[in-house]
């Protein structure tokens, strides 16, 4: 880690002690801090990389996961930690076809497979939970999306009959985002119910959470628009309440400042993440993930210093391109260096079920087979990307 770094006033665990460090380096056969043990709340992780959650459409209609996700994610059980993938905490704010959910007992128990999956080989897992707001369509969740304002999203979304025009979603009033506050909380126990060592809460990417930070997609009047501590304030809430449900070291927050996904704009991200930061902090969640990190950038910097927990950093790897040929590991390792504590990857481990071991020995990667990404189900490009040997 960088001097700045050690020097900051933190909560967070210190990556490693001298003697684990030893450990890991003569057990891995490298020195590089990614393969290293260190601790995550009261998690022991076995290394810092992070399998970033990744939507993958794979669950039944009704979001109950299917059994080949237990697969999938047991073969990448070598991840220090799993992110599973975006889950919804209420009917409403379903995004896509075949996405998991976490709003009833089936889907518990749909999820606790997985779970025991991932356990028995070795892992450790968090639940993503995301609502997806104005980036949903009612063919998808059988209601109409709800968002901060009646501002679409422009363009087409993927529904069950195929792509059709976003609708104008309708604007929550605010005896629904209290509900919504109750439906994240209500979803983080059942997360728990389920086996999941704890819940990221997703603010990031476009979805409900980060439209209310834009003011861009955020237009309201009232407590929950307008001003900076307005825009922040259901994040806070959220967390709050989630924290309070199944306590703090079982929480994470997602963050994507300035990321244009789903037709996303911010203008004044200089002022809406550090506030952000300085209210969600003193909730002191287990870790922040920072979606697009560039350590190059100052704002990486400004968000590290303003973070006093362990902080998640997902590097800024070319997209819509192709990897880099180590997948990230060198992105991951300048991260490591400016001050993150542990780095999440998402299309390498994607492809690669032994992605720790092949960035370990610098085996080569297995290539990503694009058609087979998302919007198809079944085993291939799913769970038939091979390990070595």
């Amino acid at each position: 880690m960088s001097t700045d770094t050690a020097a900051r006033p933190s909560r967070a665990t210190e990556a490693t002690e001298a003697t684990e460090a030893t450990e890991a380096t003569e057990a891995t056969g490298s020195d590089s801090p990614l393969f290293r043990p260190t601790r995550l709340g009261t998690l022991r992780l076995a290394n810092r990389l992070v399998m970033a959650p990744m939507t993958r459409n794979r669950a039944g209609a009704d979001g109950v996961p299917d059994p080949i996700m237990a697969t999938y994610y047991a073969q990448r059980a070598s991840a220090g930690l799993i992110v599973a993938e975006a889950t919804t905490p209420n009917a409403v704010g379903a995004t896509y076809p075949n996405i998991p959910a976490i709003h009833d007992e089936s889907h518990v128990t749909g999820w606790r497979r997985v779970t025991d999956a991932v356990r028995a080989a070795g892992g450790q897992m968090f639940l993503q939970l995301q609502h997806g707001g104005r980036v949903g369509h009612p063919e998808t969740s059988g209601h109409h999306p709800v968002a901060p304002s009646p501002v679409p999203m422009p363009g087409t979304i993927v529904t069950p009959s195929g792509h059709r025009e976003n609708v104008v979603p309708r604007e929550m009033t605010e005896q629904e985002i209290r509900d919504t506050v109750a439906d994240f909380a209500a979803a983080a126990h059942r997360a728990v119910a389920a086996g999941f060592a704890g819940v990221e809460v997703h603010a990031a990417n476009g979805y409900l959470l980060h439209q209310f930070l834009s003011r861009h997609t955020n237009h309201r009047t009232d407590g929950y628009g307008g001003s900076v501590v307005n825009r922040i304030r259901l994040t806070v809430e959220v967390v709050r309440a989630v924290v309070e449900a199944i306590g703090a070291d079982r929480v994470g927050v997602r963050i994507a400042p300035g990321v244009t996904a789903n037709a996303m704009t911010e203008d004044d991200v200089d002022e809406v993440y550090p506030a952000l930061l300085h209210a969600l902090d003193d909730l002191r969640p287990a870790y922040l993930h920072v979606v697009f990190a560039d350590p190059d950038q100052p704002l990486f910097r400004t968000l590290r210093n303003a973070w006093s927990g362990p902080l998640i950093a997902n590097p800024a790897l070319p997209w819509p391109g192709p990897l880099p040929a180590d997948g990230g590991r060198a992105a991951a390792e300048r991260l490591l260096d400016a001050g993150a504590d542990l780095v999440s990857l998402g299309r390498a481990f994607l492809a690669n079920p032994d992605l720790v071991t092949r960035l370990r020995t610098g085996a080569p990667l297995n290539p990503i087979r694009d058609t087979h990404l998302m919007y198809v189900g079944g085993e291939t490009g799913y769970t038939d990307y091979p390990a070595l040997g």
